[in-house]
């Protein structure tokens, strides 16, 4: 079997798949391909491993009939079109689990950085900007005892949950379609409907999956609904927000701060406003960037093609039914 990588991934994986004899072809480079470059490679391959961005529409099944598998180096599953894969008996797998400390680290890093505005007084000293000791300057706020909200509590935002309970013993809310009963024993947390997840959070959290029907939710209304005090952070996808909505939260004192890993449209421009806010500390996507994540993600996703190899199902497969 003939398999595509479109960016290089930690050794781990790639030892998996060679030991199993499976033909590689990978982008030696770092520049992201043009789509038709990347539909053409993929045309000339059995499966294809992907890191990144590529939008899996029912154009790219159409041009690519000889694709048997799809196995994506991320937990995140909203590029492809789940319906174009399954009509077409395609399996699709993710990394899942692997990197949800990581991106749950990254979470509570934001939040305390927005907190106590650090980002902006890093800045200060780079510009030659720290001057005398001001007792009435550059004041943050604590966390001990506030409510986290989550929107998406799943296996990262469980994770958020645990740490900020057991480091600030904040009380727990969160979002979801069905109730977490795992975490509703462990944390005491507490299921309710969105209107109330924007009013009570003093830090929100968004963990959820992408979809559609959650563009931009976290908008102008959606920020005009929570507290003056209040904390948004965001390490899911970008387009979970509007940027030029949540500016507009920030510097009209409608929210206390944000905290963002991924930005609406990504990557962020250098010239963004945002950057230049004290209340706003941003990251660029580095949820899962650490050795041990990585390495995983690699291992997940190497398992996911070889059982495609084998004619087996994807550990990780999130359309089991293409095999039923």
């Amino acid at each position: 079997m003939n398999v595509f990588i479109n960016k290089n991934i930690p050794e781990a994986g790639i030892v998996l798949l060679r030991e199993k004899g499976i033909k590689l072809t990978i982008n030696p480079t770092e520049n992201v391909l043009s789509r038709d470059e990347f539909i053409k490679i993929c045309q000339e391959n059995d499966a294809l491993l992907n890191v990144g961005t590529n939008n899996f529409d029912e154009d790219f099944f159409q041009q690519c009939p000889n694709l048997k598998g799809i196995a994506l180096f991320s937990v995140g599953f909203d590029a492809v079109n789940i319906s174009s894969a399954n009509s077409r008996k395609i399996p699709v797998g993710n990394t899942p689990d692997v990197l949800s400390r990581a991106t749950s680290d990254i979470a509570f890093l934001l939040m305390q950085s927005v907190a106590r505005k650090s980002f902006y007084n890093h800045k200060k000293i780079i510009n030659g900007e720290w001057g005398s000791f001001n007792p009435l300057a550059n004041l943050g706020q604590e966390l001990y005892g506030k409510t986290l909200g989550i929107f998406g509590l799943g296996r990262i935002g469980f994770e958020m949950a645990q740490k900020c309970k057991a480091a600030f013993g904040m009380n727990i809310i969160y979002h979801n379609r069905s109730h977490n009963e795992n975490a509703e024993n462990e944390l005491n947390t507490e299921l309710v409907d969105f209107e109330t997840l924007l009013a009570k959070s003093d830090v929100l959290s968004v963990h959820s999956n992408y979809t559609e029907e959650n563009n931009e939710l976290f908008n102008k209304s959606a920020f005009a609904k929570m507290k003056p005090s209040s904390i948004f952070i965001n390490t899911a996808r970008g387009k979970f927000h509007n940027e030029d909505d949540l500016f507009h939260a920030l510097t009209n004192n409608i929210i206390w701060g944000a905290g963002l890993d991924v930005t609406n449209p990504e990557p962020m421009k250098k010239d963004n406003p945002l950057l230049s806010l004290p209340n706003c500390c941003i990251l660029p996507h580095i949820g899962s960037a650490t050795y041990e994540a990585r390495n995983a993600m690699a291992v997940c996703a190497a398992q996911n093609i070889i059982a495609l190899f084998e004619n087996k199902k994807m550990p990780f497969c999130v359309n089991e039914d293409v095999y039923f």
